[in-house]
């Protein structure tokens, strides 16, 4: 008699002891960052609190019920019709060129920018806010910076270390063409970049920026539900990782203004991961270009 799906799932990760050992690591990293972070939350807290008092006590803030509504729409639209389903049912006809398996992924990066910037960037004009306002400041971000690089040192030793297991490995890259030319490998991480910083600006910028008054640091929880929910099919070690990292990222967010440096460490992560498990696969991906 088949067991049951949490007893499975328990024995799929004693079978693989890498897999076990990254999540109880990261089920431990999310209680010390918990721990680490809660000074931040409070004065993001006060902060918020301070904003409400500043305000009538009638006043109606549309902002979060704006912004869940334009995330459950985003996410709706990203799920029903930003993958390559509907990429082969649009052009199915092209299937028998080249580059019909990275069109697929331009058409699942397009979604994603269309679903993470520009319908949120419609809500904020029709709120007549400032996109400014909603993380993309540059101004003062450099002062920042040596913390998402230390993050970065601090995230590597776990990326090498899941590197070298096989859902890792066939896992990325997902375009599976990647390692069959300079073109190819370019025009891929592009598009991923594109979806990374998208995907910052949605959940980082405008989500929190949009609950900041009115939820303050609990808004930060808000947004990991959705950023761990999007990773679901991927392999455990990154989903439980989304959680950790919407923790930390969307904490920093919320204190520096600004969701570049967050965008940039994203990016790098993604890049690393890549380049790792086709040194692993030993560019195995060449003659397998399929989606």
């Amino acid at each position: 008699m088949r067991g049951a799906p949490w007893a499975d799932g328990l024995s799929h990760m004693a079978a693989d002891p890498l897999t076990l050992v990254g999540f109880v690591l990261e089920v431990a990293a999310i209680a010390v960052v918990s721990l680490y972070l809660r000074r931040h939350w409070l004065i993001i807290n006060e902060e918020a609190q301070r904003g409400r008092n500043a305000g009538t006590q009638e006043e109606w803030d549309w902002h979060p019920l704006v912004a869940l509504a334009v995330v459950a729409v985003s996410l709706t639209l990203q799920q029903y019709f930003g993958h390559h389903d509907t990429y082969s049912k649009v052009f199915g006809s092209f299937r028998e060129s080249e580059y019909y398996p990275l069109g697929s992924f331009a058409w699942w990066a397009g979604w994603r920018v269309f679903g993470y910037v520009v319908l949120p960037l419609v809500a904020i004009v029709a709120m007549g806010d400032r996109v400014s306002d909603y993380g993309v400041a540059v101004r003062g971000q450099l002062k920042h910076l040596w913390i998402y690089g230390a993050l970065y040192l601090l995230v590597l030793p776990g990326v090498v270390l899941v590197s070298f297991t096989q859902p890792f490995q066939n896992t990325y890259p997902f375009y599976k063409c990647a390692g069959r030319s300079v073109f190819d490998f370019v025009a891929w991480e592009l598009l991923y970049a594109a979806q990374f910083v998208s995907l910052e600006f949605f959940f980082r910028g405008y989500m929190l920026q949009s609950l900041r008054r009115t939820m303050g640091a609990y808004a930060i929880f808000v947004m990991v539900m959705p950023y761990c929910m999007i990773h679901y099919g991927k392999p455990l070690l990154e989903t439980t990782g989304a959680i950790v990292a919407g923790l930390v990222l969307g904490t920093l967010a919320m204190r520096t203004g600004s969701i570049w440096c967050g965008a940039l460490i994203h990016v790098s992560v993604a890049l690393t991961m890549d380049i790792l498990s086709l040194i692993h696969t030993g560019w195995r991906s060449w003659p397998f270009c399929g989606m």
